[in-house]
């Protein structure tokens, strides 16, 4: 079998016997929704990409830690919200302070992950106000709820997954997202966003 045409945990199993080619696979498939992820949290693009770094550097050194049971994107994500979690901490600061810039066209690029889920279709020329008001609706969100938005939305993570990564009951986290979707529909209503939320 190519090794494009690999599962995640093909990838990591190759990756525990060696091969060098599993590694940059797997940074493809996962980088953008990690950044996505991250600059949702911490508002900070520059900081958004060096947590993503971080993350893989520490897939690649922990991978033989990994079993291959199906669960790699639990994992991955896991690792990436310890990481941020800890980065936080050691640099004194929450995780909403300072404002997010995005590089350009990359706003663009985040909130069409999520916009099919949310809104009815807009015309181009308010992608940008969408976009302003979902990084401001987000910014509001408890951070229970942000994370559990972001993972399913951003990080593309099912909701069982999620409860993996946050360590917290199936349900519990069905209810997290389902307030976070009414909050963000109601601040969005301008926009003719959807308020019937669907969760997995």
């Amino acid at each position: 079998m190519a090794v494009a045409e690999c599962t995640d945990d093909e990838l990591m199993v190759r990756l525990q016997e060696g091969d060098a080619a599993a590694f940059p696979l797997l940074v493809e498939r996962y980088s953008g929704r990690l950044i996505g992820f991250f600059c949702r949290n911490v508002r900070d693009r520059y900081l958004a990409d060096d947590l993503t770094q971080e993350t893989f550097l520490r897939v690649y050194e922990e991978g033989w830690d990994y079993i291959p049971l199906g669960t790699f994107r639990a994992w991955l994500f896991r690792i990436a919200r310890n990481l941020m979690i800890d980065t936080i901490r050691k640099q004194g600061r929450d995780a909403l302070v300072g404002a997010y810039r995005p590089s350009q066209g990359s706003e663009d690029l985040l909130w069409q992950l999520i916009v099919a889920d949310l809104a009815t279709p807009l015309e181009q020329i308010r992608t940008q106000e969408l976009a302003t008001a979902l990084n401001a609706s987000l910014e509001k969100l408890p951070e229970e709820q942000r994370l559990t938005f972001t993972l399913h939305h951003f990080g593309e993570l099912k909701l069982q997954e999620i409860s993996e990564v946050l360590d917290i009951p199936l349900n519990t986290c069905k209810s997290r997202l389902r307030l976070a979707r009414e909050k963000l529909s109601e601040s969005l209503k301008q926009f003719d966003v959807d308020q019937e939320a669907h969760a997995e």
